[in-house]
Protein backbone atom coordinates (compact mmCIF):
# COMPACT_ATOMS: atom_id res chain seq x y z
CA UNK A 1 0.00 0.00 0.00
CA UNK A 2 2.99 2.27 0.33
CA UNK A 3 4.55 4.23 3.63
CA UNK A 4 1.55 6.47 3.94
CA UNK A 5 -1.34 4.30 3.63
CA UNK A 6 -3.45 3.52 7.31
CA UNK A 7 -6.22 1.12 6.48
CA UNK A 8 -9.04 -0.15 8.51
CA UNK A 9 -11.89 -2.15 8.18
CA UNK A 10 -13.31 -5.39 8.81
CA UNK A 11 -12.53 -8.01 6.00
CA UNK A 12 -11.35 -8.04 2.32
CA UNK A 13 -14.71 -8.59 0.68
CA UNK A 14 -16.30 -5.33 1.59
CA UNK A 15 -16.49 -2.22 -0.72
CA UNK A 16 -13.82 0.08 0.46
CA UNK A 17 -13.44 4.03 0.13
CA UNK A 18 -10.01 5.46 0.32
CA UNK A 19 -9.19 9.50 0.72
CA UNK A 20 -6.71 10.65 -0.28
CA UNK A 21 -4.73 14.38 0.64
CA UNK A 22 -2.39 16.38 -1.51
CA UNK A 23 -0.85 19.32 -0.34
CA UNK A 24 0.07 21.20 -3.30
CA UNK A 25 3.03 23.65 -3.50
CA UNK A 26 2.59 27.20 -4.30
CA UNK A 27 2.34 27.93 -8.01
CA UNK A 28 1.90 24.23 -9.03
CA UNK A 29 -1.65 23.88 -9.09
CA UNK A 30 -2.03 24.27 -12.65
CA UNK A 31 0.31 20.75 -13.10
CA UNK A 32 -1.26 19.10 -10.73
CA UNK A 33 -4.90 19.72 -12.38
CA UNK A 34 -2.89 17.92 -15.57
CA UNK A 35 -1.88 15.16 -13.25
CA UNK A 36 -5.42 15.01 -12.01
CA UNK A 37 -6.88 14.68 -15.48
CA UNK A 38 -4.16 11.73 -16.41
CA UNK A 39 -4.87 9.76 -12.80
CA UNK A 40 -8.59 9.99 -12.94
CA UNK A 41 -9.83 8.15 -16.11
CA UNK A 42 -7.33 5.41 -14.97
CA UNK A 43 -8.48 5.60 -11.97
CA UNK A 44 -11.89 5.40 -12.64
CA UNK A 45 -11.35 3.00 -15.04
CA UNK A 46 -9.77 0.33 -13.25
CA UNK A 47 -11.82 -2.83 -12.06
CA UNK A 48 -14.42 -2.08 -9.30
CA UNK A 49 -14.12 1.75 -9.46
CA UNK A 50 -17.51 2.83 -8.17
CA UNK A 51 -16.84 6.73 -7.92
CA UNK A 52 -14.03 9.05 -8.14
CA UNK A 53 -14.53 12.93 -6.14
CA UNK A 54 -12.48 15.92 -6.23
CA UNK A 55 -12.50 18.42 -3.41
CA UNK A 56 -10.35 21.12 -5.07
CA UNK A 57 -8.89 24.07 -2.14
CA UNK A 58 -10.41 27.00 -1.96
CA UNK A 59 -8.10 30.35 -3.45
CA UNK A 60 -5.99 32.27 -1.05
CA UNK A 61 -7.20 29.65 2.01
CA UNK A 62 -5.81 26.03 1.50
CA UNK A 63 -3.83 24.14 -0.96
CA UNK A 64 -5.28 20.48 -0.15
CA UNK A 65 -6.50 18.42 -2.68
CA UNK A 66 -8.96 15.75 -1.23
CA UNK A 67 -9.89 12.60 -3.18
CA UNK A 68 -12.59 10.41 -2.30
CA UNK A 69 -12.65 7.30 -4.74
CA UNK A 70 -14.62 4.46 -3.78
CA UNK A 71 -14.48 0.62 -4.96
CA UNK A 72 -16.82 -2.54 -5.03
CA UNK A 73 -13.96 -4.57 -2.53
CA UNK A 74 -10.97 -3.96 -0.70
CA UNK A 75 -9.17 -5.97 -2.93
CA UNK A 76 -10.11 -3.97 -6.27
CA UNK A 77 -9.10 -0.63 -4.41
CA UNK A 78 -5.86 -2.40 -3.20
CA UNK A 79 -4.95 -3.67 -6.65
CA UNK A 80 -5.06 -0.11 -7.82
CA UNK A 81 -3.10 1.67 -4.82
CA UNK A 82 -0.39 -0.65 -5.37
CA UNK A 83 -0.34 -0.81 -8.90
CA UNK A 84 2.81 -0.26 -10.98
CA UNK A 85 0.71 2.68 -13.07
CA UNK A 86 -0.78 4.39 -10.16
CA UNK A 87 3.35 4.40 -8.53
CA UNK A 88 4.61 5.35 -11.58
CA UNK A 89 1.94 8.45 -11.25
CA UNK A 90 2.48 9.12 -7.58
CA UNK A 91 6.23 9.27 -8.24
CA UNK A 92 5.58 11.66 -11.13
CA UNK A 93 3.66 14.24 -8.91
CA UNK A 94 5.77 14.28 -5.91
CA UNK A 95 7.87 16.82 -6.83
CA UNK A 96 4.82 18.76 -6.96
CA UNK A 97 3.41 17.79 -3.21
CA UNK A 98 4.53 20.09 -0.01
CA UNK A 99 3.59 16.39 1.48
CA UNK A 100 3.58 13.22 0.50
CA UNK A 101 1.03 10.70 -0.47
CA UNK A 102 -1.85 10.30 2.11
CA UNK A 103 -4.58 8.29 1.91
CA UNK A 104 -6.87 6.18 4.48
CA UNK A 105 -8.89 2.92 3.75
CA UNK A 106 -12.37 2.58 4.97
CA UNK A 107 -14.23 -0.44 4.39
CA UNK A 108 -18.08 -1.31 4.61
CA UNK A 109 -20.14 0.93 7.05
CA UNK A 110 -17.18 1.74 9.30
CA UNK A 111 -16.37 5.22 6.44
CA UNK A 112 -19.82 6.48 8.00
CA UNK A 113 -18.72 6.38 11.83
CA UNK A 114 -14.99 7.08 11.08
CA UNK A 115 -13.40 10.22 12.90
CA UNK A 116 -11.80 11.96 10.15
CA UNK A 117 -8.43 11.34 12.78
CA UNK A 118 -7.72 8.30 10.94
CA UNK A 119 -5.82 6.89 14.02
CA UNK A 120 -9.24 7.49 16.03
CA UNK A 121 -11.19 4.41 17.44
CA UNK A 122 -14.53 3.53 16.13
CA UNK A 123 -16.99 3.70 18.36
CA UNK A 124 -18.97 0.31 19.42
CA UNK A 125 -20.33 -1.08 17.05
CA UNK A 126 -23.76 -1.88 18.99
CA UNK A 127 -23.65 2.12 18.64
CA UNK A 128 -22.93 2.06 15.09
CA UNK A 129 -26.33 -0.14 14.51
CA UNK A 130 -28.48 1.38 16.31
CA UNK A 131 -27.86 4.49 14.88
CA UNK A 132 -27.79 2.91 11.62
CA UNK A 133 -31.43 1.04 12.13
CA UNK A 134 -32.64 4.42 13.86
CA UNK A 135 -32.00 6.06 10.02
CA UNK A 136 -33.32 3.20 7.96
CA UNK A 137 -36.37 2.63 9.78
CA UNK A 138 -38.05 5.76 8.67
CA UNK A 139 -36.74 5.50 5.52
CA UNK A 140 -38.48 2.42 4.76
CA UNK A 141 -41.30 3.32 6.08
CA UNK A 142 -41.22 7.07 4.26
CA UNK A 143 -39.68 6.51 1.18
CA UNK A 144 -42.06 3.89 -0.69
CA UNK A 145 -44.97 6.04 0.32
CA UNK A 146 -43.35 9.08 -1.95
CA UNK A 147 -41.34 6.77 -4.73
CA UNK A 148 -44.55 4.33 -5.42
CA UNK A 149 -46.83 7.38 -6.38
CA UNK A 150 -43.97 9.09 -8.04
CA UNK A 151 -42.95 6.19 -10.39
CA UNK A 152 -47.00 5.61 -11.28
CA UNK A 153 -46.89 9.56 -11.68
CA UNK A 154 -44.42 9.30 -14.22
CA UNK A 155 -45.81 6.44 -16.00
CA UNK A 156 -44.21 3.43 -14.72
CA UNK A 157 -46.50 0.48 -14.42
CA UNK A 158 -46.82 -1.26 -10.39
CA UNK A 159 -44.12 -3.88 -11.04
CA UNK A 160 -43.03 -4.91 -7.72
CA UNK A 161 -39.58 -5.68 -8.35
CA UNK A 162 -39.02 -2.50 -10.23
CA UNK A 163 -40.32 -0.67 -7.29
CA UNK A 164 -38.58 -2.13 -4.63
CA UNK A 165 -34.90 -1.63 -6.99
CA UNK A 166 -35.88 2.02 -6.90
CA UNK A 167 -37.27 2.60 -3.28
CA UNK A 168 -34.35 0.66 -2.17
CA UNK A 169 -31.42 2.52 -4.52
CA UNK A 170 -33.15 6.00 -2.74
CA UNK A 171 -32.97 4.63 0.33
CA UNK A 172 -29.33 3.78 -0.06
CA UNK A 173 -28.99 7.29 -1.88
CA UNK A 174 -30.24 8.66 1.08
CA UNK A 175 -28.20 6.97 3.69
CA UNK A 176 -24.50 7.19 1.95
CA UNK A 177 -24.89 11.11 0.55
CA UNK A 178 -27.24 12.90 2.40
CA UNK A 179 -28.24 11.41 6.07
CA UNK A 180 -25.03 9.43 8.15
CA UNK A 181 -22.79 12.09 7.40
CA UNK A 182 -25.11 15.24 8.89
CA UNK A 183 -26.68 12.70 11.67
CA UNK A 184 -23.41 10.80 12.67
CA UNK A 185 -22.02 14.26 13.01
CA UNK A 186 -25.20 15.03 15.39
CA UNK A 187 -24.76 12.23 17.62
CA UNK A 188 -21.15 12.06 17.56
CA UNK A 189 -20.87 12.94 21.32
CA UNK A 190 -22.78 9.90 21.96
CA UNK A 191 -21.25 7.13 19.72
CA UNK A 192 -17.79 8.14 21.25
CA UNK A 193 -18.93 8.29 24.72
Amino acid sequence: MGSNAKAAGTGDTLAATVVITHRVRDGKQDEYERWMNDIGPLCRSSPGNLDWQVIRPIPGLSSTYTVIVRFDTIEHLRAWTESPVRSQLIERVTPLLAGGDDFFIRSGLDFWFAPTDARARLPARWRQGLVTWSVIYPLVLGVPMVVSPALRLVGIPDHRLLTTLVVTATIVMLMVYVIMPRYTKLVKRWLFA
